[in-house]
């Protein structure tokens, strides 16, 4: 047995024992308010609570007073496109999907129901979703195939009056979207000029390639490839959300990659060789995000292109692509302002606010938390890192001025200095109380 097969049983032992131990799942509801006493029981349930029933069916906008709905985020899943893992179905994705809501609590004080539903065909799927508004403030669709995800979201989005967010497409297309602007501006280059080559026309690549070109990539300038080749008009079997990027022409991987200023990958293990990585332009970027294991390796990219500036989506390289670094914030930014749906604005508002916090000095603690390695702005550090403490600051504030300017927000926009003192102070506190709940067990 090798060495990397006896490391990756003692991740899997680790990992299930985690999630077993001391009680199953990475989650509990635990309540917020006194229910120790006849006097507490009276006001939180009979005869008390049909107070806040009475206002709320006065003014339905009371539930953000009266209940938890306002700070409350349905996580949904039917399992089909579970990242690495593929369609493993409802039940198996649960453990991703609590995961989810343990990352929106620690990082950003969300509360989260996952729901994971026995549900494949879209029209049904987004009905069941649709009867859920009274209960969530916003709804994170996860792991659900392209491209039935791409009508699940947009239908959702015009149908509900709530924020909907499908993480796997938005997520990945906001964090490599901060890379790829301050890689632009570490090699001098225009993104009206750059030619992208994208490998991977599932949801989060059709999301990032839409994404790359609101921040200035021109659609000519992407040549975009699935499991049968370069997306090109002479093919008859295109979805319309792959249509929109055909060339006029096909080509191979090897002939698009020839002088090409961007990789992005997000299809299998061992795609990009190291001699397509040779061809491409001066400076190439390189985001390798095929999980959990990607395109090409960071040693074999920069033994062949020692300029290349990359990223992929582990931990132990520079530059992780990590949706953690994303999600969290819009939609607690978008919570905060009562926002009636996440818009493009909002999303680019992340993506610069991520850009500009990775071109500031880096603070020990995070230094501390890298191992000790020393981080400042290059090659090897355009995106912020996932544990970064300053995220929460830097990306809603950016991300709730979106929101108002946009017009989607419900609420004037807060004193900012406030608002960020509020939002540190918040994570600060749930993060303690996590901290005891976990050491109680």
């Amino acid at each position: 047995m090798s060495h990397q097969k006896k490391m990756s049983d003692s991740l899997g032992e680790k990992a299930l024992s985690y999630h077993e131990h001391p009680r199953a799942g990475k989650l509990e509801i635990l309540p917020c308010k006194p229910c120790f006493s006849i006097d507490d029981l009276t006001l939180a349930y009979s005869p008390g609570v049909a107070e806040p029933c009475r206002a709320i069916a006065a003014d339905p906008a009371n539930a953000a007073l009266y209940t938890g709905r306002s700070n409350l985020v349905g996580v949904i899943s039917n399992g089909t496109a579970v990242l690495g893992l593929g369609n493993i179905g409802a039940r198996a994705a649960k453990p991703v999907m609590e995961g989810k809501g343990l990352l929106f609590k620690i990082y950003a004080d969300v509360d989260v129901f996952d729901i994971e539903l026995d549900v494949t065909k879209p029209e049904t799927l987004i009905e069941v979703i649709k009867t859920m508004e009274p209960t969530f403030g916003a709804i994170n669709l996860e792991d659900i195939k392209a491209p039935e995800c791409f009508t699940v979201e947009q239908r959702l989005r015009e149908e509900m009056n709530i924020p909907v967010f499908h993480d796997d497409q938005h997520g990945t297309a906001v964090i490599s979207g901060a890379a790829l602007l301050n890689a632009a501006h570490l090699t001098g280059r225009l993104l009206q000029e750059m030619r992208c080559v994208v490998c991977g026309a599932g949801a989060a690549g059709i999301a990032c390639a839409k994404f790359y070109m609101a921040l200035g990539i021109r659609r000519e300038n992407i040549f975009m490839f699935d499991s049968k080749g370069l997306i090109h008009t002479g093919r008859l079997d295109l979805h319309p959300t792959k249509a929109m990027f055909a060339q006029s022409e096909d080509c191979t991987l090897e002939v698009a990659l020839q002088g090409a200023d961007i990789f992005l990958g997000l299809s299998r293990k061992g795609l990009l060789k190291p001699e397509m990585v040779s061809s491409m332009a001066p400076n190439p970027i390189i985001f390798a995000c095929a999980n959990p294991d990607p395109e090409i390796t960071y040693s074999e990219a920069k033994q062949v292109r020692p300029d290349c500036i990359m990223g992929s989506g582990r931990s132990d390289w520079p530059n992780q692509v990590n949706n953690v670094s994303c999600f969290p914030y819009i939609f607690r930014a978008a919570l905060d302002m009562h926002a009636t749906s996440i818009n493009e604005a909002m999303k680019i508002a992340a993506s610069r606010a991520l850009a500009d916090l990775a071109r500031q000095p880096v603070p020990p603690e995070v230094v501390h938390a890298n191992g000790g390695v020393p981080l400042r702005f290059g090659a090897d550090y355009v995106i912020p890192k996932p544990f970064d403490p300053r995220m929460i600051t830097y990306l809603c504030p950016a991300i709730a001025q979106a929101a108002v300017i946009s017009g989607v927000a419900q609420r004037d926009l807060p004193d900012l200095d406030l608002y960020r003192q509020e939002l540190q102070e918040r994570v600060r506190c749930v993060r303690e109380r996590t901290r005891t709940l976990v050491q109680s067990y």
